[in-house]
């Protein structure tokens, strides 16, 4: 009787995690800091100072909600001459710059936010 008590508590145990689970990777439940409830975040735009030079896509791993984008967008935005728009479904930002932009700084920027740069281009 105690066996058939314990198989039940770790089916509802793993039933509840992976309910949470779904949730955090389709962004819908609290993550990465996030706190609990519906995410609503706010995102500013960064305006340039200068007319753009080009821009530059960041393939990026390990996004899985709204606070992910927010992270990135924050840190890339954080680069003087600098502007990131994150696209969690693309798993990118697509990096606008009105000065010269070294790939190796996206680099650090993007891991030091907690991510992995896959690819520039």
């Amino acid at each position: 009787m105690a066996d058939i008590i314990i198989v039940l508590i770790v089916v509802v145990l793993l039933g509840l995690a992976l309910k949470g689970s779904v949730k955090h990777f389709k962004g819908e439940g609290a993550c990465c800091g996030g706190g609990g409830g519906s995410i609503s975040v706010d995102i500013p735009q960064k305006t340039l100072d200068h007319p753009i030079l080009g821009k530059k896509t960041v393939k990026i791993s390990g996004m899985h909600c709204e606070h992910c984008v927010k992270a990135v967008t924050e840190a890339i935005n954080k680069i003087d001459g600098a502007a990131a728009k994150v696209d969690i479904s693309r798993n990118e930002a697509v990096v606008s710059y009105d000065r010269e932009l070294d790939d190796e700084i996206l680099r650090r920027t993007v891991r030091d936010a907690g991510y992995r740069v896959v690819n520039i281009h």
